[in-house]
């Protein structure tokens, strides 16, 4: 390894996420043709067309729309109904609900548009009726009632100055509303299925309606009979009147009249000529047995639900089955955009094209979708009659290519054999030469590329696999090939992994196998650097191998579910791996760590990839979310690296400060690198209380250092007299908006609570002291005028003298550190008695007393803080069992104190006379 070779262990973020937006349902376009509206659940999604991605997201708490309609005439605004029979008028840019009404129906709104003016808001409804609305005035104008079931289409005549709305429901008929009587005219009868869509000439006499009937119907609005039937033999979702003013010879339009192009269960475009039904144009997209065969089909995933038309761009948005969004350019219905709304589950995903700029997507759909990292436009590639299949491993050159083959060659394959899908495939690394697959059968096949694969024209190569070979006894999940292209690795439902030679003339042979995993193997992958390979299994493990005796060399266990990818990292030194658990994990191969886990998906995670740069990955998941994953080692490395640098300039700047005492500074910059010892020694130091600005975040860190001091009785008079200060200078709803502050008021309460009990204990022996010494100097007085009356027995001190001394000596033993402290601040200054006379060791021991009792009660009111002063360890360490230790010393001092003094209440010259 290289010198600083740590630094390319990666840790990745996410840069772009690939979500759905459409779910199905209405798609409504703005006026300006630069929006798309499409429902997602209870969301309502604004994507911009230019660049592919959602600006702005409507959201219905707890209520699942069911309509969307959009105002014609600036400012755009958006009305939504819902389930809850609730119409709601939304201002989309700035995602702000400005009105909301009851809708008038007994069941939810099936269909809604607006007028010409959006002035009037038509509503139909699943229980046969159909409101209209003014939006300006806010009521109900309309009441029209006689539709047979549900209401689902609505559509005004453009001709605003004729008041008519046409209606469709479950009879097939199309209803003629005249709005200024409010009475249904006539009924246009031709259609024996559900009426899709409506399209009126520039004019406004013709009408062109399509249906699922396979016929469409030209119209005459002012004789109101049917002028032409069209058969069109498909399903059709959508029809659009094509403009008069325009050359569309590209797409067969080569006569005046009437033309109309269709969009239906064919997923294909098809333009009419109305006067004589015949069809001129037809878009071509799939092979014509592929499309005898979907003629057998309802429910192909290709076919078009909707089919509306931007005047202003000349172009054509049409919406599949499977969510998709596609937009034609007119005149040649060329292919512009593509939108991908909803990917269902995301089966594996690969990095595409040069410098890793697109990547291929497989669903289980029968369509692979190739993005554009940059622009988020999609290419949907059709031609798979089932789930597309996983993806294979794009490291050769001319990768573009073998995707194409692939994607080619295993409709082949699948069709011959139908009830043996494959599971996985795999390209050759070093050269496009050949490929490997397996498949439920428990077979391995190895197959020849052709030489001319890069400059053949051919759409369709038909492959013949140069060997096959019975690999396990369950399905085959995984095959990998080794860089050098002389190994092959193949994983196994039935918990093994077997390494087969691809050496010689194509033949496959067995080298050894893997044991050791519990349940089944999901994923295989050989080393880029080193001879071991990694596997995925079932039972939630990821192990490393050694190619040379077929050992496990390590196991990496963290997900709580089955590892389904892995993948190699850091020039071999680090793996990635995805689970069923919504998991990327990054491992460190040597010390056996997870070091990074990556959640951005909810459900399973099937696809994960690296580029080739190694500079970024992308995985995919069942939850239908794509996610780019960027490297940001680099980036982190120099932000930690300008911290540091940063951190050094500040502390050095505050030992400058500290030496030139300036601890109004001090103290700020040190609140400011969060360093609490360093605040707590510039206050002892400078005696200084400094509180900052109520707004900045230096006084939670205030409050939060208190917290810290309090739990130590040395430090705790300084974070009370700071606790002070805050009290003093904020209000309590200004600290309790500071994060934290309930927890940490909660935490000095207790301390606090012990510190003024430990106080009160003192003071209360501190008064009983102070009252003996007042009894002993009365007794003192008394002894000296008994001698001077002149008796003749002589006074026995032995008693008194001898307590007085040894507690003199016991506290000048324990506590000699303390005296020379305190120094003399001891109260020499009472009042004697001049006609008493004192010996010289009584006058000491009154001295002794009263310096026990001043440095007794200095240690408790000043915090000791001459000697915190000029401590430069950590005093929060201090544990609560050292105060309790020192209480207890305080306590047995008084009692021996207590205990050798006398308790007598007589008068005491009798007791000091022998």
């Amino acid at each position: 390894s290289q010198p600083g070779f740590c630094l390319c262990l990666h840790s990745y973020v996410a840069s772009s996420k690939i979500e759905p937006f459409y779910k199905g349902g209405k798609v409504q376009i703005s006026k300006d043709e630069k929006y798309i509206f499409c429902t997602c659940g209870s969301r309502v999604n604004v994507l911009e067309i230019s660049t592919g991605k959602i600006i702005h997201s409507v959201e219905h708490v707890k209520e699942y729309l069911v309509c969307v309609c959009l105002l014609c005439v600036p400012p755009q605004l958006l009305v939504t109904a819902s389930r809850a029979l609730l119409l709601k008028q939304w201002d989309w840019r700035q995602a702000q609900c400005t009105r909301s009404w009851r809708a008038i129906h007994t069941v939810p709104v099936a269909s809604m548009t607006f007028d010409s003016t959006s002035t009037l808001l038509a509503t139909g409804g699943c229980d046969g009726t159909i409101k209209l609305w003014d939006v300006v005035k806010q009521y109900c104008t309309h009441n029209l009632k006689g539709s047979s079931g549900v209401v689902h289409l609505v559509q005004f005549h453009p001709d605003i100055s004729r008041l008519q709305l046409f209606s469709s429901s479950l009879d097939c008929g199309i209803r003629l509303w005249d709005l200024s009587s409010s009475q249904c005219v006539c009924v246009l009868q031709s259609h024996y299925s559900a009426v899709t869509s409506l399209s009126f000439s520039p004019d406004g006499d013709t009408m062109v309606s399509s249906g699922r009937d396979k016929i469409c119907t030209v119209w005459d609005l002012k004789s109101r009979k049917a002028k032409r039937t069209v058969a069109v033999y498909e399903a059709v979702e959508g029809v659009v009147l094509l403009p008069e003013n325009e050359d569309l010879s590209q797409i067969g339009v080569k006569s005046k009249g009437l033309h109309f192009i269709t969009a239906g269960s064919k997923g294909i475009l098809r333009v009419w000529e109305a006067s004589t039904g015949r069809c001129v144009y037809t878009q071509t997209a799939v092979s014509e047995e592929e499309e005898e065969e979907e003629e057998e089909k309802d429910d192909d995933p290709r076919s078009l639900t909707y089919l509306l038309h931007l005047p202003s761009s000349s172009r054509l948005a049409a919406v599949t089955a499977e969510h998709n969004i596609l937009l034609y350019q007119l005149p040649g219905l060329t292919t512009q955009q593509q939108f991908v709304g909803y990917n269902d589950e995301v089966l594996d995903v690969k990095f595409l094209g040069k410098d890793d700029s697109h990547i291929v997507v497989a669903t289980n759909s029968c369509q692979l979708k190739v993005f554009e990292l940059l622009t988020n436009s999609c290419q949907i590639l059709s031609g798979h009659t089932g789930q597309s299949p996983p993806l294979l491993n794009h490291t050769v050159a001319n990768n573009d290519i073998c995707m194409l083959l692939t994607h080619v060659f295993l409709i082949t394959y699948t069709n011959t054999d139908r009830q043996r899908h494959l599971c996985c495939v795999f390209v050759s690394r070093l050269k496009a030469s050949f490929l490997v697959s397996g498949s439920q059968d428990c077979t391995v096949k190895v197959w020849d590329l052709p030489p001319d694969l890069s400059v053949t024209g051919a759409d369709i190569h038909q492959l013949t696999p140069r060997t096959t070979e019975k690999a396990h006894d369950k399905d085959v999940n995984s095959v990998a090939v080794s860089p050098n292209d002389k190994l092959l690795a193949s994983g196994s439902q039935d918990r093994t992994a077997k390494l087969w030679t691809l050496a010689g003339e194509g033949n496959v042979s067995l080298l050894g196998v893997f044991r050791g995993h519990r349940r089944g193997i999901w994923a295989v992958c050989f080393s880029p650097v080193d001879q071991v390979l990694a596997t995925t299994s079932a039972d939630g493990t990821t192990k490393l191998w050694s190619l040379q005796d077929f050992s496990c060399l390590k196991t990496f266990e963290g997900h709580d579910a089955s590892v389904l990818k892995v993948v190699f990292v850091s020039r071999g030194t680090q793996l990635l791996t995805s689970g069923s658990d919504g998991l990327v994990k990054l491992w460190t191969i040597k010390t056996n760590e997870c070091v990074k886990t990556l959640d951005a998906h909810q459900d399973k995670v099937w696809g994960l990839h690296g580029s080739r740069k190694d500079d970024k990955m992308v995985t995919g998941s069942a939850d239908s979310n794509i996610t780019v994953w960027v490297d940001v080692t680099e980036v982190e490395l120099a932000e930690e690296q300008a911290k540091q640098e940063d951190q050094i300039l500040k502390q050095q700047e505050l030992s400058n400060l500290l030496h030139e005492k300036k601890y109004l500074k001090a103290l700020g910059l040190a609140i400011s690198l969060d360093q609490p010892h360093t605040v707590l020694t510039v206050i002892k130091v400078s005696s200084l209380i400094f509180l900052p600005c109520p707004s900045s975040p230096l006084a939670a860190s205030l409050l939060r250092y208190c917290v810290m001091w309090n739990t130590n009785a040395r430090n705790c008079q300084d974070a009370q007299a700071v606790l002070q200060v805050l009290l003093t200078h904020l209000p309590p709803e200004e600290l309790l908006q500071y994060q934290g502050a309930r927890a940490h008021l909660e935490g000095l309460i207790p301390y606090t609570e012990r510190h003024m009990q430990r106080i009160g204990r003192l003071l209360q022996a501190s008064m009983f002291l102070n009252y003996m010494w007042q009894k002993m100097r009365t007794e003192n007085s008394t002894v000296g005028v008994c001698l001077s009356m002149g008796q003749d027995e002589e006074m026995d001190t032995t008693p008194l003298a001898q307590p007085f001394f040894m507690i003199d000596k016991e506290k000048g033993m324990g506590s000699g550190d303390e005296e020379k402290r305190d120094g003399d601040d001891s109260d020499s200054g009472q009042d004697e008695d001049p006609n008493c006379p004192v010996e010289e060791e009584e006058e000491d021991d009154e001295v002794s007393v009263t310096k026990k009792a001043s440095s007794t009660s200095g240690r408790v009111e000043n915090g000791e803080s001459t000697k915190t002063n000029g401590n430069h360890h950590s005093e929060n360490e201090e544990s609560s069992e050292e105060e309790d230790l020192e209480e207890d010393e305080k306590d047995q001092t008084t009692v021996k104190v207590l205990k050798h003094l006398p308790v007598s209440s007589t008068p005491q010259c009798q007791t000091f006379a022998s």
